[in-house]
Parts: C-alpha cells; sequence; structure tokens
C-alpha cells in the first residue's frame, strides 16, 4: 500500500524540482527525502525517478503519480475534514439551503457567526425555494433547509426531523400614498380590481396568494412576477402594483406600505433535516445557530 506521506514528497518534488527543495519544505535531509522516494518505488514496483547529471527527475510514471497524487491527497484531506465533523468540534463542510427572504435575515448572520467561532467549519449557502428544498433535501444535496411547513402541495413527511423556528405574518404591501396605507388590517376583497405583483408560478408565494385571492372571491390581475423579492418592492414602491409578501421579505429599505390581513395567514418557518442516525456536530452547530431566529419586525409598517 502507498504511504500518503510518501506521495506528498513525490508530488512536491513534481512542484518544487529538485530533492534539496522537497527536502527543505519538509524540514528533511534531501538524503532523507531520496531514500523515502526510493521505499516509495519499492511499493510500487515501478521506476518513478532517474538521474540526469548530477540531477534526479521524475520519470513518465513517476510524472503520473506524482499529479495523481494531487488528487489523491486533496480527496483524503476532505474525507479527514468530513469525519472530524462527526467529533466535538464542528467541521466539514455543511449545504445549507434557504428560501430568499430568510437568507438575509436569517442564514447570512448565523453563518457569519459561525465561521468565526469554528474555523474548521464550512458551510455551502444555496438559495432555494420551498418547492426546492424538500426535494433537495431528501436526495442529498443539501444537509439543513430552511422551509416552511405551510407549503401545501409539497408536505414534510416523517423523513425528516424539523426545528421550529419562527412564525412570519403573510402582509399587504401597497405603495406609500395608496389610499390602504395607514388603515388598519386589510380585508382583501377591497383590492380585487388592483393590479397585483406575484412571484414565479408555482412557488410557495405565488400558490399562497392566488388562494388567498380565490378565498376572498376574485381572480387576482396579476400584472408582474419576479422570482426576486426586491424587484417586487420596487415595483410597488411605483405604485404599478400591490403584493402579499411575508414580513421577513419586506426590506425597509424600500417606501412601501404593509398591512396585516383582517383574517391574519402566518407562515411556519423551520429548519429540516434528514432523518436518520444522530447529525454530525457540524450540523447540530448550524442548527443551534438558526434557533437564534431575529424577532420579526414588520419594516414599512405606518
Amino acid at each position: 500500500m502507498m504511504n500518503p506521506w510518501r506521495l506528498r514528497l513525490l508530488s512536491q518534488l513534481d512542484t518544487l524540482g529538485t530533492v534539496r527543495a522537497v527536502a527543505q519544505a519538509a524540514n528533511l535531509s534531501p538524503s532523507s527525502v531520496s531514500q523515502q522516494l526510493a521505499v516509495l518505488e519499492a511499493e510500487t514496483r515501478t521506476q518513478l525517478l532517474e538521474r540526469t547529471g548530477r540531477r534526479v527527475r521524475l520519470t513518465s510514471a513517476g510524472l503520473i503519480l506524482a499529479r495523481r497524487a494531487r488528487a489523491i491527497l486533496d480527496h483524503m484531506d476532505s474525507v479527514e475534514t468530513e469525519l472530524r465533523g462527526f467529533g466535538d468540534e464542528p467541521a466539514g463542510l455543511v449545504r445549507l439551503g434557504a428560501f430568499q427572504s430568510a437568507i438575509h435575515s436569517t442564514a447570512v448572520p448565523a453563518v457569519t457567526r459561525l465561521v468565526r467561532e469554528h474555523p474548521h467549519l464550512e458551510i455551502e449557502l444555496l438559495e432555494l425555494e420551498p418547492h426546492e428544498s424538500v426535494p433537495a433535501l431528501r436526495v442529498g444535496d443539501v444537509d439543513i433547509v430552511i422551509t416552511t411547513t405551510d407549503f401545501d402541495e409539497l408536505p414534510l413527511g416523517p423523513d425528516l426531523d424539523l426545528v421550529p423556528l419562527a412564525k412570519d405574518p403573510i402582509l399587504l404591501v401597497v405603495p406609500p400614498g395608496h389610499p390602504a396605507a395607514g388603515r388598519g388590517a386589510a380585508e382583501l376583497a377591497a383590492y380585487a380590481d388592483e393590479p397585483w405583483a406575484f412571484d414565479m408560478p408555482q412557488s410557495y408565494m405565488a400558490n399562497l396568494a392566488q388562494r388567498l385571492c380565490r378565498q376572498s372571491g376574485f381572480e387576482p390581475r396579476v400584472v408582474c412576477r419576479f422570482s426576486n423579492y426586491m424587484m417586487t418592492l420596487q415595483h410597488v414602491e411605483a405604485g404599478l402594483s400591490i403584493a402579499l409578501l411575508p414580513g421577513l421579505a419586506v426590506d425597509r429599505r424600500y417606501r412601501v406600505a404593509t398591512r396585516e390581513l383582517a383574517t391574519p395567514v402566518t407562515r411556519t418557518i423551520t429548519a429540516a433535516i434528514r432523518r436518520g442516525s444522530p447529525p454530525r456536530a457540524a450540523v447540530r452547530a448550524v442548527l443551534d445557530a438558526l434557533r437564534h431566529f431575529p424577532d420579526l419586525p414588520l419594516p414599512g409598517r405606518e
């Protein structure tokens, strides 16, 4: 079996060019490096080195092994990091999927704090709406998702463990000069003739908004669809539409007014992981950070 340490020496020889340079980098004597490379030749039963005058260079087989060794060693490093994640200290890669409005309010602050506190922890953050995140979790493309239990079209089953995080109200969002601004709770039926901004078809918010409008007795006149809440807010701010949005999605930078609904509607925000063996330390650390969910303000309320 090839020794990883000797493979590293061979790879360094390809990179640094001389046995002396490898010895300096490894804090060894040149003779020790040469001896270890000779042992590697014996282990592989292949000539890896050849002399040209007073110098040593890699044979064709040596070059192939040295360059394959880099990939082998990189893979071993990543596996070692991942295994450390099952210990007490959070380490390794955690892939976190979160819907758009939870990214800036929850996921980014949690990730910022975690990577500062746990230097061996790596977090990959992916924007995934509820209709995308749960399937991705089930097939193993992500380790944790921030989603909602209220997405009727894709129920969360017994194969997932859920960690409740918060409640987020659904709000009517209107331009600042709109007649609805400054009033009390909104009856949606009063806005049947308004132009509406919707999310993309079959998304959580598009389906929810359409369902709420139909329950109020009208079919909404949708004049635009955006997959980005910032674009929706800009459209509403310009007086071109009104919208139904989660409280977390209403950015204070936009001049809009928000109204609670006369029949309150909230979404339950939750983190989810696959059910099975106990989660590794890195996953537990991310879940713990997400539990410190911020209070949910109602930005833009007048």
